[in-house]
């Protein structure tokens, strides 16, 4: 598979089928993502890889803690900002009224949206969950070399016929997750990468979100 059938194909998986992902699979995924940039060659991101009973444990953890903390945990970081202004605002209200309509979940039915939305603390039935960290003593440059590695991680599977969903939700279990994957006191969480193969008969994966024009982002001069 070619670079730009890999993004093409890629999208947020969010129903997987339970089909095991071998080790050395992950494996060559994270060495090829390994080679995306970062400035002054740092690679501040780690990865824990789970799959199995540690997974299965830390899930079960998650959805027994939910039934306290329904909110989960304040997260480390803010994930949106607070006055998130248009177009991305809109962009974001558009996406999430996208996915719900194509579930047949409307507005009205909050325990469906909320039935969905602890998907993302299941992973989606995902067999592998890659979650990745960073140096706290890092700045906004390098957490964009970490999305250049996390882009990588998902064109990477892609090359191995997988499909995957990052899922920024995980930040609040940044606590829970130290419990069960002991990281060094240096690294702060960041996201979950849900990975495994697509279960194609689930409407949830039929739909894809939309994207703004090349003339909403790009302008061009002196071509």
């Amino acid at each position: 598979m070619n670079v730009l059938d890999a993004l093409d194909s890629r999208y947020s998986c969010r129903a997987f089928r339970p089909d095991p992902v071998p080790q050395g699979t992950v494996r060559e995924i994270l060495v090829a993502a390994g080679r995306a940039p970062s400035g002054g060659n740092l690679q501040p991101w780690h990865v824990h890889a789970l799959t199995g009973d540690p997974l299965a444990e830390l899930l079960a953890d998650v959805e027994a803690t939910m039934q306290e903390m329904p909110r989960g945990e304040t997260p480390e970081y803010r994930i949106y900002p607070a006055d998130l202004k248009e177009p991305y605002a809109s962009r974001r209200f558009g996406a999430g009224e996208a996915l719900y309509a194509a579930l047949g979940v409307s507005r009205e039915d909050k325990a469906g949206r909320g039935r969905q939305f602890r998907q993302n603390f299941r992973l989606f039935g995902a067999p592998v969950g890659l979650f990745v960290y960073l140096d706290r003593s890092m700045g906004p440059p390098q957490w964009a070399d970490c999305g250049m590695f996390l882009q990588s991680v998902m064109l990477a599977a892609r090359a191995h016929g997988l499909h995957t969903c990052a899922q920024e939700a995980w930040a609040q279990w940044h606590g829970l997750l130290a419990r069960h994957l002991r990281p060094d006191p240096e690294h702060m969480f960041f996201c979950a990468i849900a990975l495994g193969r697509s279960d194609d008969d689930a409407r949830v994966n039929r739909w894809r979100s939309d994207r703004a024009s090349l003339d909403d982002i790009a302008s061009f001069k002196g071509f």
